[in-house]
């Protein structure tokens, strides 16, 4: 699959569709890469161009030492257009991708059609927890992480009827860059966009889950209050509700891009 560098990183991506038809891009969230797209991919392609990266210090992408910041993560964003020469688009991030998402609004919003953000917040959990779990991965690895993730990402009903999709992702969890991890996990901690997104000026569709346990629906309408504009959609399904439900989830986006 192509890379391109970005800063200090090597960025990887893959694009699926027409180069001519609007762009959708979309951002993986902590511990996953851009194969969590899957099933959106598959119900785009055929009417968008749509982009695909896995986050820096995730998936393919490399893992630079060193501090991982908020501006930097949404800048290999910027970067990443400007090197597919794609001008504007629709983004659509969950979870730490859903932060990144904010912060693209808030800095480059003439560079987005739209901007989906999902299981996400403007802050994202306390500053001490995610350094402190930066620790535990750069000592221990992340097999601790994995082996307890489905919990934070799926409802239990979910789990149990999908075990194949479930140890895929927890796999995939646990074979990542523990330095990569654990720098993402740092940029959260420091990440606070809550007194900016009065400043976004891009239609945002915000998506919770009802039984997300990591970003609450009270996350999703503290969002909503904030940005002038906005639209706030509950589903039915945890943190990673994208898989979880997949069909709603793309139905919703879809519905937005066509709305607004």
């Amino acid at each position: 699959m192509p890379t391109f560098t970005s800063n200090d990183a090597q960025i990887n991506y893959q694009t699926f569709g027409e180069a001519n038809k609007p762009a959708i891009i979309f951002s993986n969230s902590l511990g996953t890469n851009f194969s969590m797209w899957q099933a959106q991919i598959d119900a785009f392609k055929n009417d968008f161009f749509v982009i695909c990266y896995d986050t820096r210090g995730h998936g393919q992408s490399s893992a630079p030492q060193g501090l991982y910041t908020i501006d930097q993560l949404g800048q290999d964003v910027i970067n990443l257009l400007d090197h597919l020469n794609v001008e504007k688009t629709t983004f659509c991030g969950i979870s730490m991708g859903g932060l990144t998402g904010q912060w693209l609004a808030i800095n480059y919003s003439a560079r987005f059609n739209h901007v989906i953000v999902c299981n996400t917040a403007a802050k994202i959990g306390q500053e001490q927890a995610w350094k402190d779990r930066a620790t535990l991965v750069r000592e221990q690895g992340l097999q601790p992480i994995a082996s307890t993730a489905a919990s934070r990402w799926f409802t239990e009903h979910f789990i149990q009827r999908n075990t194949a999709i479930v140890t895929s992702l927890s796999n995939d969890l646990g074979a990542s860059s523990a330095e990569g991890y654990a720098s993402c996990c740092e940029a959260l901690a420091k990440a606070d966009l809550r007194e900016q997104l009065k400043k976004i000026q891009v239609p945002v569709l915000i998506i919770a889950g009802a039984q997300d346990p990591v970003t609450t629906v009270a996350d999703g309408q503290f969002m909503a209050e904030h940005i002038v504009g906005s639209q706030l959609f509950t589903i039915d399904a945890s943190h990673i509700s994208n898989i979880e439900q997949p069909e709603v989830f793309s139905k919703a986006v879809q519905k937005f891009i066509a709305s607004s």
